[in-house]
């Protein structure tokens, strides 16, 4: 499978940025906003090559499981947790995300 184009990655962050505040999607649900169903793989991967301090908000972003993807003792978890709970968004007691109240519909 070759890797998408510079015009895909434009549609990628042209779909992060388009994720309000106080909401989440899944890392598959970004890559079908973005015209690429199926490449939720990609879509983490780029994510993860984000520049520091880009203002895209990468945070919004999580697993289908409704969970952050880093392990849970790392600073990169509690960064993204702490940014999402500004935004107003909940974690269970178990550490997921309601997607029926959070996701993007």
């Amino acid at each position: 499978m070759t890797e998408p184009n510079t015009n895909a990655l434009q549609q990628l962050y042209t779909a992060l940025a388009g994720i309000p505040a106080g909401s989440v999607v899944t890392y598959g649900q970004l890559a079908a906003l973005a015209g690429m169903p199926g490449r939720a793989r990609w879509v983490g991967r780029v994510l993860s090559q984000l520049p520091e301090g880009s203002q895209l908000p990468w945070f919004r972003v999580i697993n289908a499981q409704g969970r952050i993807s880093f392990p849970p003792d790392s600073a990169a978890f509690a960064r993204q947790q702490s940014r999402l709970l500004a935004e107003g968004v909940d974690f269970s007691a178990s550490g997921r995300i309601d997607l029926n109240r959070f996701g993007l519909n």
